[in-house]
C-alpha cells in the first residue's frame, strides 16, 4: 500500500514539474486565426459552417432556377425571412444574406432592399423638398418584386438515455426549407430542402 501511494505521489510530482516546465500552456489563453472553410465544429450545435453551407447551397439552387432564364430579364425577388422553428437562437437573416449574395454575384436575379424601405422613403422625401428637379431621383419609379423568398428552419435533437457512462452522445438534425412564391398568383413557384446532421460526444465529467 505504501509503495502504491509513493508511486502515485511520484507521478503527481512529475506531472506538476512537466506543467511548470512547459509554462503551464494549458492554463494560458491564446488567440489564433481560423480558416473558415476548413474549421471543424466543436460540438453538435448549429455553427458558422452550417450557415455557410446552407446559404451557399440554397443560393446555388436559386441561381439555377429555370424561370431566371425566361423573357430575357432577371426576376425581382423580395426576401421575407426564414422562420426559426428550433429551440435555439439562430440568426436566420445571416442565411438569407448569404443566399442573396450568391444569387446577385451570379447575376441571376435582382432583389428589393426590403430592410431599407423606410430609409429610401426618407431620402426621397428629402430630395423632393430640397433638391433641384435635375438632380433628385424620380419618385414612384421603384421596381416591385414579382417573387417572395421565404423559408423555415427546424431542428431535431436526440440524446443518449440516462445510463452509466463516461461520455454523453447527442445528434442534431437541421432541415431548411426554402420557397419562392409568385406574388401575382400566390402559387409556390419553386422550393428546395437542405438537411444537415451532426453527432458529438463529450465526457460526463469535465470543465
Amino acid at each position: 500500500m505504501n509503495q502504491m501511494r509513493a508511486s502515485l505521489t511520484l507521478i503527481i510530482f512529475f506531472f506538476i514539474v512537466a506543467s511548470l516546465g512547459s509554462g503551464c500552456r494549458a492554463f494560458r489563453s491564446s488567440v489564433h486565426e481560423v480558416d473558415v472553410a476548413k474549421a471543424k465544429p466543436m460540438d453538435a450545435s448549429y455553427d458558422y459552417s452550417d450557415l455557410r453551407w446552407l446559404g451557399q447551397s440554397v443560393g446555388s439552387d436559386v441561381s439555377s432556377w429555370k424561370v431566371l432564364d425566361q423573357d430575357g430579364r432577371k426576376p425581382i425577388l423580395v426576401v421575407m425571412g426564414i422562420q426559426n422553428r428550433t429551440t435555439r437562437h439562430i440568426d436566420t437573416k445571416a442565411i438569407t444574406d448569404t443566399i442573396r449574395t450568391v444569387v446577385i454575384n451570379n447575376g441571376k436575379a435582382d432583389f428589393v432592399n426590403e430592410s431599407q424601405r423606410d430609409t429610401l422613403l426618407k431620402e426621397q422625401g428629402y430630395q423632393l423638398a430640397n433638391c433641384t428637379p435635375e438632380t433628385r431621383v424620380q419618385i414612384g419609379r421603384q421596381l416591385g418584386a414579382r417573387y417572395m423568398l421565404t423559408g423555415s428552419l427546424v431542428e431535431i435533437r436526440k440524446e443518449e438515455p440516462r445510463q452509466v457512462r463516461v461520455s454523453k452522445a447527442e445528434e442534431v438534425f437541421y432541415q431548411l426549407t426554402m420557397e419562392i412564391t409568385d406574388l401575382q398568383t400566390g402559387l409556390i413557384a419553386w422550393t428546395t430542402q437542405k438537411e444537415r446532421a451532426r453527432g458529438a460526444s463529450k465526457p460526463v465529467v469535465g470543465w
